[in-house]
C-alpha cells in the first residue's frame, strides 16, 4: 500500500502528512484510518495508561508517535507504552515496552504481521493487537503469540494487567 512517492528520510522527518504516514527506506506507507471503534479504543488505552502513571506507575504512553524501528524505517503505533525514563526524543528509536495496534476494517493480516514482526525484531516486549470487531485480543511476544482468552492483557516486569471488558464497553456507551 505505499505510493510510488519517494522521499528522504529528512524531508520525511520534517514533514506533515495527514494522515501520518510510515516510512520505508525512501518510501512513503499510508496507514488505515481508523474508524470510531478504532479512535475510541485508541483512547481507552491511553487514558488507562495515562491513570496508572498518575497512580505512580513508571511509565509513559503515546499516541500515533513515530518510532524508527531501523535506518530508514519508521513505524507508528496506535498506542506505545515506554517503561521510566522513556526516551524525550522527538521520534524516538528505543523501543517501546508496549506497541499497540488496533485493528481496521481494511488492514490485511500479512501487512499487520509484518509490523509486528518489526516491532518484535526492534526489541519491543509486548505487541498487543486488538480487534474491535471481534472483541479480541491477541499478545506478541519473542517466545510467540497467544490470545488473551481470560480478557486481561498482562506484562512481567512491570507487572501490568489491563481488562478488556471495560474498554471494550466504551465501544458501546
Amino acid at each position: 500500500m505505499g505510493t510510488s512517492l519517494l522521499v528522504s528520510e529528512q524531508e520525511y522527518l520534517t514533514t506533515s502528512y495527514e494522515p501520518d504516514c510510515e516510512y520505508d527506506d525512501g518510501e512513503l506507507l499510508e496507514r488505515n484510518l481508523g474508524e470510531l471503534p478504532h479512535g475510541i479504543l485508541q483512547l481507552e488505552f491511553g487514558g488507562f495508561f495515562r491513570d496508572l502513571r498518575k497512580q505512580g506507575r513508571p511509565i509513559r504512553a503515546a499516541v500515533e508517535t513515530r518510532i524508527r524501528i531501523a535506518p530508514r524505517k519508521y513505524r507508528i503505533p496506535d498506542v506505545c507504552v515506554y517503561k521510566e525514563p522513556a526516551p524525550r526524543d522527538r521520534v524516538p528509536s528505543t523501543p517501546p515496552f508496549i506497541a499497540i495496534e488496533i485493528l481496521s476494517p481494511e488492514d490485511r493480516m500479512s501487512r499487520v504481521r509484518k509490523k509486528i514482526d518489526e516491532y518484535l525484531a526492534f526489541g519491543v516486549s509486548y505487541v498487543w493487537l486488538i480487534d474491535p470487531e471481534r472483541r479480541r485480543a491477541d499478545v506478541y511476544t519473542a517466545s510467540g503469540f497467544y490470545e488473551a482468552k481470560d480478557g486481561v492483557l498482562r506484562t512481567e516486569d512491570p507487572a501490568i494487567e489491563v481488562p478488556l471488558a471495560g474498554l471494550f464497553q466504551a465501544l458501546d456507551d
